[in-house]
């Protein structure tokens, strides 16, 4: 067996990643530009990307498992790329995987770092909106207790120790 159906799915894997780093851009400009409207739109079509994106990766690991079971190798449960490259006697192969596999990650670092970037953009939109509303609304009364309101208005003054009279 050949890894050819894996390489294949790893660049399917690339391409949604790929499409998914242009949307966290495009996110990063409709949070700058305050539309609510077309963010939700997008955040619709980045959970369908994710979905994808999980798709393939159940593939992915079916046919790593597959093609080592093939080779009479012990399977791991969730089989990595790394795992695979170091079993591929194939030296094309293990190149094709390795190309593919340092694109994939170098996509996914992108990716993670303009969603921390959006995430943070978010965050600071969310704090300004709750400053604007707390200067907004009016604040409620002190809930501090004086001593006369919990003593009650007929309170009789304090004596002193000290009798300034005498």
């Amino acid at each position: 067996m050949s890894v050819q159906s894996i390489i294949s799915i790893l660049e399917k894997l690339e391409k949604m990643h790929k499409s998914l780093l242009e949307h966290a851009y495009r996110k990063t400009e409709i949070v700058k530009n305050n539309d609510m409207a077309e963010l939700d739109e997008l955040l619709k079509i980045e959970q369908s990307h994710v979905a994808a994106i999980e798709t393939l990766e159940q593939q992915r690991q079916i046919k790593v498992k597959e093609y080592f079971q093939l080779k009479g190798i012990e399977t791991p449960e969730s089989p990595t790329v790394a795992q695979l490259i170091e079993v591929t006697e194939n030296e094309a192969e293990r190149k094709q995987l390795e190309d593919v596999r340092e694109r994939l990650l170098k996509i996914i670092d992108e990716l993670k770092a303009q969603n921390e970037l959006n995430q943070q953009m978010i965050f600071n939109s969310l704090q300004f909106v709750n400053m604007s509303l707390n200067l907004l609304r009016p604040q409620p009364e002190q809930f501090n207790y004086s001593g006369k309101e919990v003593r009650g208005a007929n309170v009789a003054p304090k004596k002193s120790l000290f009798d300034s009279q005498a």
